[in-house]
């Protein structure tokens, strides 16, 4: 019996070790991968995609190397199971799911693709800002047929695209998300239509002009602050597209992108990956150096983002607290405007071509048009010679609207250059998981809205953090909402939560 506790913990030592060794890489990866995109000279941008491509290929060699899979069937014996705590329990199950689709893939193809999709990325960033859509098709074409080789290699699981879907919202699948999007569309669409016809619009004139940019960037800084995120541990920079990255627990940085016509692309590009790192930084120090620290899904994640960016920061009682701060670092631009007409201006409806400065209502349909352009590619073999056309047949069919340009249509987004396929469904879940949370946060906190007129926004992170941030990866995403909520996944409360906002704003 002891003998056999011995082998155990000895096997549990190994194994813990490997697993941290396999962070450290990616955190390794993750500092090369954030100073690419964060100012890195153009010239060294080849070299840092190969340095990314050996870190990740090292990392993926010990996360499928045979000795893992030994030590994972060891771990997994029932007397094994029964003597290991709840954290290695599911640091084990959370491992032999990435291995048993990790290993399918030879390492030599992974780190080709790492190579590409960093190489990618950078193409996109020149070929976006010189409205070049030809000089960006080629990686495209590319990072879409080792995608392929992957769902080749993996199986696929339902669909070829809920193999993919699988690998960010675990459990989720086409199936399940086509009935959720087809009601939300069902019930926003007319919402949209009647807005529309009010004559009660909100004023945005007053957002018509140049914001200093280094104003803007005192006031993120100070928005970070008020919000709770930790400077100790972490930072904010520039890049073309916001977004998050952990290093570690410990180092939790964001960017976002100042626009000196638009103040507030900055202001909820900040918010929203706020939202994340938020996230980031609460987990629970016992899950710190390993793999179950981090989130557990792309909606649970999104969820934070989009609960703080909207839910919070386009509430009015928010703007009664912090419009006079705004206020004060633009006082000829916004010296005449009360914190209402704010509030306002914020959450006017109109479609637009951007999504990440798109309105909370006809937000979801930007999602919904990449999810089915996705799908098409993956279920029904779409070139990337296509996309751009599709895209904007896309656009006008569901937003009345045709982009001018690929760098304002098809090439706006990130995501497809660093082979994020599947990722972008997350959104509209994370719109649906936020609205959620906030109806039972306001069931447990009744004062809510009297903490945000305050800007006693401590409570509310709190209970964020007690019922989702904390357990990093030791609970799905069905049983953190579950948790948290009472009831599993509900679009409802979304839709009503829209309703009752757009009523009252646009007297419908």
């Amino acid at each position: 019996m002891a003998e056999a506790a011995t082998a155990i913990e000895k096997a549990l030592n190994e194994f813990r070790e490997l697993d941290r060794k396999i962070i450290r890489y990616q955190e390794a990866a993750a500092v090369v991968g954030w100073d690419l995109r964060t100012g890195a000279p153009r010239k060294g941008q080849a070299g840092r995609s190969e340095v990314l491509g050996m870190l990740g290929a090292e990392a993926f060699q010990l996360a499928t190397s045979p000795r893992m899979g030994e030590l994972l069937e060891q771990l997994e014996e029932k007397e094994a199971q029964e003597a290991l705590g709840e954290i290695d329990r599911k640091l084990v199950s959370v491992t032999r799911r990435s291995y048993d689709r990790s290993v399918k893939i030879p390492p030599k193809l992974y780190e080709e693709y790492v190579v590409l999709a960093s190489q990618s990325e950078s193409a996109w960033e020149q070929a976006r800002k010189d409205n070049d859509f030809p000089a960006f098709q080629g990686y495209l074409e590319r990072v879409i047929g080792y995608t392929n080789q992957f769902i080749d290699l993996w199986g696929a699981k339902g669909t070829r695209y809920d193999t993919l879907l699988d690998d960010y919202e675990p459990d989720m699948t086409v199936l399940e998300l086509d009935e959720i999007f087809t009601s939300l569309r069902g019930q926003l669409v007319p919402l949209a239509a009647a807005i529309a016809a009010s004559p009660n619009r909100p004023d945005r004139a007053f957002l018509e002009g140049l914001f200093d940019k280094e104003k803007q960037k005192e006031f993120s800084r100070y928005m970070l602050g008020q919000l709770g995120y930790d400077f100790e541990g972490g930072r904010i920079d520039e890049s073309a597209h916001p977004f998050q990255t952990t290093f570690n627990l410990g180092d939790v940085r964001i960017t976002t992108r100042y626009l000196p016509e638009d103040v507030t692309s900055a202001l909820f590009g900040t918010i929203h990956e706020a939202g994340h790192a938020l996230y980031e930084q609460n987990i629970a120090p016992a899950l710190a150096g390993t793999s179950l620290c981090r989130g557990t899904s792309m909606g649970i994640h999104e969820s934070q983002s989009r609960f703080w960016e909207n839910i919070i920061g386009r509430s009015r009682p928010f703007w009664q607290r912090y419009f006079p701060d705004l206020q004060s670092r633009f006082p000829e631009r916004l010296g005449a405007v009360d914190a209402e007409a704010f509030y306002r201006s914020q959450n006017a409806v109109q479609p637009s071509l951007i999504r990440i400065e798109a309105d909370e209502l006809t937000y979801n349909l930007h999602i919904i048009i990449r999810y089915e352009i996705e799908k098409l590619i993956f279920n029904e073999g779409a070139k990337a010679a296509d996309l751009p056309a599709i895209w904007n047949d896309k656009y006008r069919e569901y937003l009345g609207i045709t982009p001018p340009s690929d760098a304002d249509g098809v090439m706006q987004d990130v995501h497809w250059s660093a082979g994020l396929f599947g990722y972008f469904p997350s959104y509209s879940l994370g719109n649906i998981y936020s609205a959620q949370l906030a109806d039972a946060m306001a069931r447990d906190l009744p004062d809510m809205e009297a903490l945000v007129a305050k800007g006693e926004l401590a409570p509310i992170r709190g209970w964020l953090t007690e019922q989702v941030h904390r357990h990093g990866r030791l609970r799905t995403p069905k049983e953190i909402i579950l948790g948290a909520t009472g009831q599993p996944l509900d679009s409802s409360h979304l839709v009503k939560y829209l309703k009752d906002k757009y009523t009252d704003i646009y007297t419908l």
